[in-house]
């Protein structure tokens, strides 16, 4: 299945996505959450729709899509974890997963606009493939790993490097901002992608492309990241963990390009669909 939420931004209703057209489920009940994920809600959602099918109600054209789930416990990054990343920014190959956080308050939909933080100068793109986590896990082994995966989302790691590379040496500064944690159109589960480790992932701004990559490339695969984050904290259902982003982000440019009022950002994934923000400066609103 394809999980969407759509409408008014805090106030969306559930839906699912069938052949490219998007239908209403709310009479299913409740949202997707962690209550839902880890209460088979998945399983139930399934059951729902084919008793329901030929009669659900089609979400009408140019209604706004909301992340497809509510804000998880916790967004868990994995930093420079395409080896031709971490070569562009100058970077060491890492020899364990780097962890960092990015704030849940950063969560938005998926053609949401993107704001300048105030004062930003080095606002950046980062097309990333995410993993939602659908049971607790807790240091689990990378042989089970999977198990522990409700599905997958296409994420826009905004970032400010000033603030992630220049204020003080946390990265989580540049990577919290409000409207920095684009997510959906659609959370796609499991069983929907032939094989997580050929996804290909892009992004372009103002219609130029500056990623193409492909999860093949991964230094740690998705079970190995699932694994090993489950070592240091407890993962709850609905929790994402995003995987990194291959090259070609603005910092990586000489010089570096950085993002700008005006500018329209398009990012997509096999399987994940396609999102579209358009940038603003920030308004003090």
């Amino acid at each position: 299945m394809k999980l969407i939420r759509f409408g008014e931004a805090g106030k969306e209703k559930i839906g699912v996505q069938i052949e490219e057209k998007n239908y209403d489920v709310s009479a299913f009940g409740g949202d997707y959450n962690e209550e839902f994920f880890a209460d088979n809600g998945l399983a139930r959602l399934e059951e729902f729709v084919k008793a329901n099918e030929g009669k659900l109600i089609e979400v009408p054209a140019g209604t706004r899509l909301g992340a497809p789930f509510t804000r998880p416990s916790k967004i868990v990054c994995i930093g420079l974890n395409y080896k031709d990343h971490a070569e562009e920014t100058g970077a060491k190959i890492p020899t364990e997963p780097i962890i960092f956080m990015k704030s849940t308050t950063a969560l938005v939909g998926p053609n949401d606009q993107v704001v300048i933080p105030r004062n930003s100068m080095k606002t950046d793109w980062e097309v990333e493939f995410g993993i939602v986590i659908g049971k607790k896990a807790s240091y689990v082994e990378e042989a089970e790993a999977l198990d522990y995966v409700a599905g997958y989302v296409l994420h826009n790691d905004v970032s400010e490097r000033e603030y992630q590379l220049e204020r003080g040496g946390t990265w989580d500064k540049g990577k919290g901002c409000d409207t920095f944690a684009p997510m959906g159109p659609v959370m796609t589960t499991a069983d929907e992608i032939p094989d997580i480790n050929q996804v290909r992932l892009w992004l372009k701004v103002n219609g130029k492309t500056y990623q193409d990559g492909n999860t093949s490339n991964l230094i740690f695969s998705v079970a190995h990241v699932v694994s090993y984050v489950s070592q240091f904290m407890t993962l709850l259902p609905g929790d994402v963990i995003s995987t990194g982003t291959p090259a070609g982000v603005g910092l990586g440019f000489n010089p570096p390009i950085y993002l700008q009022a005006g500018d329209v950002i398009e990012l997509g994934a096999d399987y994940l669909g396609v999102q579209r923000q358009e940038v603003v400066a920030y308004s003090g609103k």
